[in-house]
């Protein structure tokens, strides 16, 4: 029995999730266990995190069982002859028999896609989020500056049970010319994100750069970790998981 490390990449517009959820529903995971099961894989696989609907993702790490002897060089194209054609398979390893995707996990970093022009794309509109009006790019580094360190991000997240203190380790802003037109992304590093975190915090950026509110406000937000006090939620389609650390102990089988 080996463990084995997958990165896959997936465009999350036709699914309700990452995790396996209810019956009839078409989900990164449930798509990827039936995909396993047909190469001779114990049917469990485990993510380094977790999308929403609408989420994508650039290498979202999972780790599974298999007995056999399918070499690891070979097991993506396995998997990617059976897996749709909105998630594939990038990469495989062997690692530590011990190796948990989520567990292990250093840190775990999401970017989210602005794009900036008149006139939306349609190419884009399920990939970046389409602003029209100009954005104060001072302002937005103003209130990127609050975020990093140890603080309740429970005002940003969703609904949650569990504690709100995470350490946000970076925060940038980054300005590209894409594809369609100019863009900017915002990049998120941290070894935890409450769900709904970093829509939570784009939302609440998108006001500060079109002068809703000041970038002093994430402060506020923070010390009070009250969720009225920030913007709405970004919508889904411009945010992508974008990559997972681990020690590198684990990443070799032993």
């Amino acid at each position: 029995m080996r463990r084995i490390l997958i990165l896959t990449e997936y465009e999350g517009t036709h699914f309700a999730g990452l995790q396996r959820q209810r019956p009839g529903l078409r989900t990164v995971q449930g798509e990827l266990e039936k995909a396993l099961v047909r190469i001779g894989a114990l049917p469990k696989a485990v993510a380094a995190g977790r999308t929403d609907a609408g989420v994508h993702a650039l290498a979202m790490p999972f780790h599974f069982d298999l007995p056999g002897r399918i070499p690891t060089e070979r097991i993506p194209e396995a998997l990617n002859r059976l897996l749709p054609e909105d998630l594939k398979v990038i990469a495989a390893k062997e690692v530590a028999r011990d190796f948990h995707a989520r567990k292990d996990a250093l840190w775990r970093a999401y970017l989210y896609r602005l794009l900036l022009r008149p006139h939306p794309s349609p190419l884009l509109r399920h990939r970046a989020l389409w602003v029209r009006h100009p954005l104060n790019l001072e302002a937005l580094r103003e209130a990127l500056a609050h975020l990093p360190g140890r603080h309740n991000f429970l005002g940003f997240a969703k609904e949650e049970v569990r504690a709100g203190e995470r350490e946000l380790y970076e925060a940038r802003l980054e300005e590209v010319e894409g594809e369609a037109g100019r863009e900017l992304r915002f990049y998120f590093r941290s070894q935890s994100f409450l769900r709904g975190q970093v829509r939570g915090m784009v939302g609440t950026l998108l006001e500060v750069g079109l002068g809703r509110r000041s970038p002093e406000s994430l402060k506020r937000i923070l010390e009070t970790a009250d969720r009225r006090l920030a913007g709405p939620s970004a919508p889904p389609q411009g945010l992508y998981f974008l990559e997972a650390a681990y020690p590198p102990e684990k990443l070799s089988p032993r």
